[in-house]
């Protein structure tokens, strides 16, 4: 049996808690979203979703609708 759950894991430019609080309500109400946050740490900045069912193509169009910057992070 396939699992649909996957963590997707993204560079961005979401650097400070006013930026998630920017994104949070889209990535809250995107379907097919179980959680995500972002490593502001991290100097890729990087969001890691956990996915069950949501694409990697969904999750960017979601991010740069809230207007920043999204790149799928090569492991």
């Amino acid at each position: 049996m396939e699992n649909n759950n996957q963590d997707l894991r993204f560079k961005t430019n979401i650097n400070c808690g006013g930026c998630i609080a920017s994104v949070k309500p889209h990535l809250d109400q995107a379907e097919g979203v179980c959680h995500w946050e972002v490593d502001t740490t991290n100097k890729d900045k990087i969001l890691t979703v956990k996915s069950k069912g949501i694409s990697e193509q969904d999750v960017i169009e979601t991010v740069q609708k809230a207007g920043f910057k999204i790149e799928p992070l090569n492991a």
